[in-house]
């Protein structure tokens, strides 16, 4: 398992505290927080929300799709750039130390390959060329 970042744990902890706060809200007071969440979650699969109006839908779904192309434009960058924030570069020492184990393996297993193809295969195969001959 992966250790988490610093930023992973804080949000983490973040959202344990979210959850408890919204808990203890509503054993307070049950029914607005619980309608409060329904109408956060109205999503795809909410039936029950056909008896607003048409005209106030028409004109929210009208502003959000001048505002949705603006805003998905450079959406992407800014992920990318706060995904790169956390990742956990490794050290100088550590690419270094990584860079020399792989060198030292292709040195080894080249060495190996060329010594099994020259001492061992190439002089069994010129044996057995040289029975049937």
């Amino acid at each position: 398992m992966a250790k988490k970042s610093k930023t992973q744990k804080a949000k983490a902890s973040a959202a344990r505290q979210q959850r408890k706060a919204n808990r203890e809200l509503e054993e307070q007071n049950p029914t607005p927080v619980a309608e409060a969440t329904e109408e956060k979650k109205g999503g795809l699969f909410k039936k029950g929300s056909e008896d607003k109006s048409a005209s106030s839908n028409d004109t929210a779904k009208s502003s959000k799709k001048d505002e949705k192309p603006k805003k998905k434009r450079f959406q992407f960058f800014r992920d990318v750039k706060s995904e790169m924030k956390r990742v956990t570069w490794p050290t100088r020492t550590d690419v270094l130390r990584w860079s020399g184990v792989v060198v030292v393996a292709l040195l080894f297993f080249g060495i190996f390959v060329a010594l099994l193809d020259n001492v061992i295969i190439t002089p069994l195969l010129v044996f057995i060329s040289g029975i049937g001959a």
